[in-house]
């Protein structure tokens, strides 16, 4: 074998690990953990404090993704949408990954636990545990109302971020995790009724296969609602100033204005344009609040 010829095959392995961790998924996951340690934060957060809380956090989630990966490869070697995946193609085997996700998991407890506070490690551990075990293995086959009832855990980063800095998660903390947790139903079910016939063989009881169509839509409208009147609320309280309130409210017209059209007007790209600007709108939300807590007036 030669040298070139080894290191690509190290190169190609290293992809297959990193894509188990479902990187993109789990780069919003900690950038909203992140902005919850700035918004803990009167002023700048001790930068050692924040480079390990970030490195835990994202192991951890990675962790989790590797499992939810293990768990779900017979299910994503039937889906298009996931057919690619290094264990639905087979190319990592079951011990290799519970391996990984021992090591990977087991380094952000113990980086949280040493270097930042034991409440952030058990917090995201519970979350790892809400999301790899209940979510993935309980809830999201057993019912259609998986993505609701399990969206907590991927509504925590927050909390886990606000937790890292001060030791603590007050009320404004949940109410960022509660946008997300409002967030996550539209987020995911447009995704899901342009992938409707890839859930149809999967098997897994998805609100679009399960419920129909119309159903499906009328509820990305509802909760649209619901998330727009939610992310008022740091404004309402007073976590935030003018500047999120302004934000916040452009971004609600983009976002229920996709979600009206998913109601009465329904095409699947219209369903792939809305799931795409959800990520988009999470994030600007985010970093208005962020912009909002150094700079409010």
């Amino acid at each position: 074998m030669t040298t070139h010829t080894a290191t690509s095959k190290s190169a190609s392995r290293a992809s297959q690990y990193w894509a188990l961790t479902k990187p993109r998924v789990t780069q919003l996951a900690v950038f909203c953990a992140v902005i919850g340690m700035f918004l803990a934060s009167d002023g700048m957060p001790d930068w050692r404090l924040l480079v390990a809380a970030t490195v835990g956090i994202w192991l951890l989630a990675g962790a989790a993704f590797a499992v939810n990966c293990l768990a779900e490869r017979e299910i994503d070697a039937r889906m298009a949408r996931t057919a690619r995946r290094p264990m639905a193609m087979g190319e990592i085997t079951v011990m290799q990954t519970v391996i990984f996700a021992a090591v990977i998991g087991g380094a952000g407890m113990w980086i949280l636990y040493a270097l930042v506070n034991p409440l952030t490690m058990w917090l995201t551990f519970v979350t790892f545990v809400g999301y790899a075990i209940i979510y993935t293995m309980i809830l999201k086959p057993a019912t259609p109302q998986n993505i609701v009832i399990g969206g907590l855990s991927g509504a925590m980063p927050p909390a886990l971020g606000w937790a890292a800095v001060a030791n603590d998660v007050p009320m404004q903390a949940w109410l960022l995790v509660l946008i997300i947790f409002i967030w996550t139903p539209p987020h995911f079910w447009a995704l899901a009724m342009y992938r409707r016939d890839d859930y149809a063989k999967s098997g897994l009881p998805m609100l679009p296969v399960t419920h129909g169509m119309k159903f499906t839509q009328f509820h990305v409208w509802l909760y649209s609602i619901a998330l727009a009147a939610t992310t008022l609320l740091p404004y309402a309280v007073h976590m935030s100033g003018l500047i999120y309130l302004a934000s916040a409210i452009v971004l609600n017209a983009v976002f229920l204005h996709h979600a009206w059209k998913i109601y009465r007007h329904y095409t699947d790209l219209i369903a792939r344009k809305a799931f795409t600007w959800s990520i988009i709108y999470l994030s600007l939300l985010f970093v208005a609040l962020l912009v909002d807590h150094y700079f409010k007036f």
